[in-house]
């Protein structure tokens, strides 16, 4: 059985342990849907929620014995990741956008009437 932050720091979720310590007392991580203290026991079968930023990861306790930082193989054997998929962002068109390339310099007098055009700015 492994410490709360010692875990989360051994299968690489936090980069260190004291971050890992620091998330937990912020209220960024929850076990079992509860507010956890860094000092808490995990037990296999337990479900641990990590919020960093916008993003949620979840995930299933498998092995709760690892107290040192081990292997990025080794360390997703440690729990099975319950995150569900986030869905491809939606890009709508609103209207058409022009687009030079890099590097192109500046445009030319028909480019710029056509990008007048474009823009509605029709003389």
């Amino acid at each position: 059985m492994a410490r709360l932050d010692s875990w989360l720091w051994g299968v690489r979720l936090y980069k260190t342990r004291s971050a890992a310590t620091a998330g937990v007392r912020g209220g960024h991580v929850k076990v079992n849907d509860e507010s956890a203290k860094p000092a808490q026991v995990l037990a296999p079968g337990d479900i641990v929620r990590v919020r960093s930023g916008e993003d949620e990861r979840i995930v299933e306790v498998v092995d709760a014995s690892l107290v040192k930082r081990v292997g990025a193989s080794l360390a997703v054997k440690a729990y099975l990741d319950r995150t569900p998929e986030k869905p491809p962002p939606i890009i709508e068109m609103t209207g058409r956008i022009a687009v030079r390339e890099r590097g192109a310099g500046r445009p030319t007098k028909r480019e710029r009437r056509d990008l007048d055009k474009l823009r509605g700015f029709e003389h």
